[in-house]
């Protein structure tokens, strides 16, 4: 298991916990507005943490962190992620996965055995859209599906989350994915940010006002939908 980035204290990655948040490197997506590029290309130029290194980290921070926030890039791609969960899980600590929900296999895998606590998976767009905003010509629509039905089903305390751009979503999307969505629990709209880290650089956020229709549009559909990351 290779981590490329290590935060190492966060307050809101992990819904009521104190937890460090994990960056495994590579994905399966390249959606344009991608905030984490680095993580997803020229990985060969950059050295992964070691595992001493990590959990070395872990260890020292026992008592104070109460969380593992496994992030990326996307997680689900590396074959040895359980394996790497169960260490993890082995020193005391809860763990909340974030995905894109493309290996619904390993996720079920994952829930059934008890090694994640929390899962957040991205919502790219809505159904018919999302071949073009994760630049997969091999995206299999139907794990998308599987794994939304899945998390739907709580079997695991979850939410969903969009990053949403002007130039991206509008406001029929944010309808289509509420219909997608209907009955979760817990969805949260994300503005687009700006930064020398994104994949394609240029887009732009809604206005809070705009962000604000959304959630009351999307209400209608899911049980809880708040805006996370206004400045």
């Amino acid at each position: 298991m290779e981590i490329y980035g290590i935060q190492k204290t966060t307050l809101v990655d992990f819904p009521g916990h104190v937890a460090t948040t994990l960056f495994t490197g590579g994905c399966n997506f390249r959606c344009p507005y991608c905030h984490n590029s680095d993580l997803i290309q020229s990985l060969d130029e950059v050295e992964p943490y070691s595992m001493e290194e990590v959990f070395s980290h872990l260890e020292k921070r026992k008592g104070v962190l109460e969380g593992v926030v496994i992030s990326g890039g996307e997680p689900t791609i590396h074959p040895d992620l359980p394996d790497f969960i169960r260490k993890v899980k082995d020193m005391g600590y809860l763990v909340k996965l974030d995905t894109n929900g493309t290996n619904p296999k390993m996720l079920k895998a994952l829930v059934e055995e008890g090694l994640v606590d929390y899962v957040a998976m991205d919502i790219k767009h809505s159904r018919v859209k999302y071949p073009t905003i994760a630049c997969n010509p091999n995206l299999n629509m139907d794990d998308i599906l599987e794994s939304v039905d899945y998390l739907k089903g709580n079997h695991v305390d979850y939410e969903f989350r969009t990053t949403l751009c002007v130039e991206l979503h509008r406001e029929t999307d944010i309808t289509a994915i509420g219909l997608w969505l209907a009955g979760a629990k817990a969805y949260y709209l994300q503005p687009y940010k700006e930064s020398d880290r994104v994949l394609q650089p240029g887009f732009h956020p809604h206005s809070k006002e705009k962000l604000q229709d959304f959630v009351k549009v999307l209400s209608v559909f899911v049980e809880k939908v708040e805006i996370r990351g206004l400045d």
